[in-house]
């Protein structure tokens, strides 16, 4: 980043701050909302995954832990914010997927992988939309597709999209953005060290910058959030729902072309 111009400087702080925005005001999106636009700026994405997997790092810790410290005991959700159990569940099924995905033992097709996934999540996106959720009343398709989210989060850390499809359906959302931001606190842990495992540059000396401009973001989608939640439930899966429909559609665009 050190041969940037001041233009592509600023621009790639706006887009840290929307994606601070998206990851603390939906609990996910923070990489596939903002990367695409990163790469229109600066097309190296191993640039930016680093920046983007220490932000969630700190963003995630920060929040949970902010959510369940006694002070606000009475407002927090029964057994806190995190569903435990059914987190440690999902990660068991994701776990060997996501390690296939880190050290690229198997490598399928870029192209074929995504126009897949993201038919798959539209598919899902328009049921929210539309108020009828998709309940796929089988533990194989769930499986299934925690297994390829945890593939494509290895590879690329964009399998969110799959990984929601399933987890949306199973979780309250008073719950639902924390036990996302704890499933991607681990899943990025193990793609950071992998990271450095192999002498990537975590681009260290710009977090200084991004890393306010990010806080920023966070700090409105936490607002966003809160009021959010006060909705009611359709209007949450149809923003929910749109949502996805926008990372889809974005994906099978990146894919088809």
């Amino acid at each position: 980043m050190a041969d940037l111009s001041l233009v592509q400087y600023v621009l790639i702080g706006l887009i840290f701050v929307w994606s601070g925005f998206v990851r603390s005001g939906l609990g996910f999106g923070g990489a596939v909302l903002s990367l695409p636009f990163l790469l229109l700026v600066h097309n190296d994405p191993l640039v930016y995954l680093p920046l983007i997997a220490v932000h969630l790092l700190v963003f995630s810790s920060l929040t949970i832990v902010m959510n369940n410290r006694k002070s606000k005991a009475d407002t927090k959700p029964e057994g806190g914010t995190v569903e435990w159990p059914y987190l440690w569940r999902i990660l068991g099924i994701m776990i060997v997927p996501k390690l296939i995905g880190v050290f690229g033992l198997i490598t399928l097709p870029a192209q074929i992988m995504s126009v897949i996934i993201f038919g798959i999540v539209s598919v899902y996106s328009l049921s929210y939309i539309f108020n009828r959720p998709f309940r796929s009343n089988s533990k194989v398709v769930d499986t299934v597709f925690l297994m390829l989210g945890g593939y494509i989060s290895g590879t690329s850390l964009i399998g969110a999209p799959l990984i929601i499809a399933v987890v949306a359906q199973q979780l309250p959302k008073e719950k639902l953005r924390d036990t996302l931001f704890a499933l991607w606190f681990i899943l990025v842990t193990i793609k950071l060290a992998a990271f450095i495992a192999v002498g990537v540059d975590l681009q260290l000396i710009h977090h200084l910058w991004l890393l306010p401009c990010a806080a920023i973001g966070h700090v409105i989608g936490l607002k966003f959030h809160d009021h959010m939640l006060k909705s009611e439930t359709p209007v949450f899966f149809r923003l929910l729902g749109g949502v996805l429909l926008l990372i889809s559609c974005m994906g099978l665009w990146k894919g088809l072309s």
